[in-house]
Order: C-alpha cells, then structure tokens, then sequence
C-alpha cells in the first residue's frame, strides 16, 4: 500500500460491474487517512461517488467529501473548455472558439479526442503545480476509470496523438502526459476483478495488454466481493442429508440458502486460484450483505485494502 499511494496517479480499472468506483473511494480513503491531500476523478458522465458519501452531484467541481478526499467527475467538453482557455491568448477567442458548432463537431467526430481531453485533466489534477496556481495541488490522483477496455484507450490516447501530430505543441503535450503515464514511479494502475470466470479473464487480458501496449505493469489485483466460506465441506454434506427432513419449511428454505450460498462461495475460490495462479498477489475484498454502500461500509473495505496491499 505505501508504494502504492506514494505515487501521483493511480487508475483504478477492470471489467464493467465488478466494483471499480467501490475500490477508488476505498483507495481514496486510505490515502486521505494516511495524511495525502486526495481527489478521486469520475469519467464517463458517471458521478456514482458523491452520493455514496450523502452529497450531492459533484459535477465538473473538485468537492470535498470527507477530510483531506475530494472528487470531480470530468466532462471532456468543460475540459476542453478550460484547455483552450489556457492555451489561447485571449479569454473571448477561447469561449468563441468552444461555443462555435463547428468546432464542437469537428472535437466530436475526432477519433480519441475525448479520452485525451479527459486524461489530460487528470494528468492536470495529478501536477505539483496547477494550471491555475491558485488551486491547492493533490498529493495523489484516483481515476474511477471505464471498463478495460475503455480504460486502456483511456492510457493510450496521449501516445495515439503524439505520433499522429508529431510536431507541434499538441503532439508536444501529448508527449507529456504520455512520459506520465507510463512512468511506473509517478502512474499506477490497479485491476478489480469479481471471482468469477469472465472478470479472471479480462484482468489477465488487461494485465497482458497493459505489458504489450504500455510497456508497464498492473501494480495491484483486487478481487471484490468474496463471500465467506461459513462451512467445510463435510457440514454441507450434512446439511444436504438433512435438508428433507427439515421442518417448518422456513428452516428448510434457510438451509437451502445456506448451501447455495456454500456453493458459490466455493466457485469463487476455484476463480480466485485461477487468478492467482496467472498474476501472482491478489487481495481481496468481502462481499457486503446491504443494497447500498455507506461510508461506514467504505471505511470498513479501505482499512482491508490497507492491511492487503
């Protein structure tokens, strides 16, 4: 864990549903109890965040949620907006220029220029020193990033575009944030898997495509989500033996639950081996039993990850 939130920018990734933004807010928390000024991004429109905390949408805001953690989920275009303010020498060309319809098509219909717009403010938020000087700098940057392979594109996108423009102060900054992020020492990425065959598959696929395309590693393995093992193997036989026996039917509907949660409990672990055996060091995180996470049951999950990772 020090290594870990010891370095500027941290993505936080996997397949879609498998607790992405669930690891990030634990991440974030651990970070801010360990003394680091925090922000959590939100990409994709999502602002999922926020409400786990009892705030309201962030939006394109950086918002504190609890002590030393904030979040913002990037919009590209408000992103975009604020690059061509900063870019350009005049504020009214800069706001002509992001009002003007053919411009937005033309941002629009740019293949990746959203994903670099977004990284780019990520990288922005993850700098010792803010565009705007005024703003205080964060010691670490967390991305509830997309789905793999959203993600990935997400990595890519600065490298994509350094080598199509080539000269220039695009391909110039494109070069930049690309030296970022595929510097392990400043750029971490942890994958979130849920023991189940295809989350397995994609974080071995991510974590070989990360090596092939980026030339970096996957820093962490979390598996969300594991239900506990309540019976050996021999006290479910015997609950199996028992179950037509049983009455009221009530105890015999617990029993079967009990077996069908034994079950799946002991499918996830032949997952989790599966897993361990292709990547090597993977914690993990209990399933929580409620509808919707709070913030008690974040920090619950953040000091796990603590002792984890």
């Amino acid at each position: 864990m020090p290594s870990l939130l010891d370095k500027r920018l941290v993505f936080v990734t996997g397949k879609g549903g498998v607790g992405k933004t669930t690891v990030a807010a634990a991440l974030g928390l651990a970070a801010a109890r360990a003394g680091k000024r925090t922000i959590v991004c939100e990409v994709a429109e999502q602002e999922r965040l926020a409400g786990m905390f009892g705030h309201g949408d962030t939006g394109y805001a950086e918002v504190e949620l609890a002590e030393r953690l904030w979040a913002i989920s990037i919009d590209p275009q408000r992103a975009q907006e604020e690059y061509l303010r900063d870019q350009l020498p005049s504020r009214t060309l800069a706001g002509m220029l992001a009002g003007s319809s053919l411009f937005t098509y033309l941002s629009a219909a740019t293949p990746g220029l959203r994903e670099l717009l977004t990284v780019g403010k990520v990288w922005e938020l993850a700098q010792l020193e803010r565009r705007d000087r005024a703003r205080t700098p964060y010691d670490l940057v967390i991305v509830d990033a997309p789905a793999t392979g959203h993600g990935l594109g997400l990595l890519t996108a600065p490298r994509t575009f350094r080598d199509v423009a080539r000269v220039g102060p695009i391909a110039r900054q494109a070069g930049v944030i690309h030296t970022f992020l595929s510097d392990p020492k400043r750029t971490g990425v942890v994958a979130v898997a849920l023991p189940e065959e295809t989350p397995v598959a994609e974080t071995i696929e991510l974590r070989r495509r990360l090596r092939e395309e980026l030339d970096t590693e996957v820093d962490a393995v979390v598996v969300n989500g594991l239900y506990p093992e309540r019976f050996s193997g021999a006290e479910s036989e015997r609950i199996a033996s028992a179950d037509g026996d049983v009455r009221p039917p009530a105890l015999r509907a617990a029993l079967r639950s009990a077996l069908s949660e034994h079950r799946r409990a002991r499918t996830q672990r032949t997952q989790l081996r599966r897993l361990r055996r292709a990547v090597g060091d993977v914690s993990t995180l209990p399933f929580i039993f409620e509808p919707e996470l709070g913030v008690a049951d974040l920090e619950r999950l953040s000091r796990g990850l603590e002792r984890r990772l």
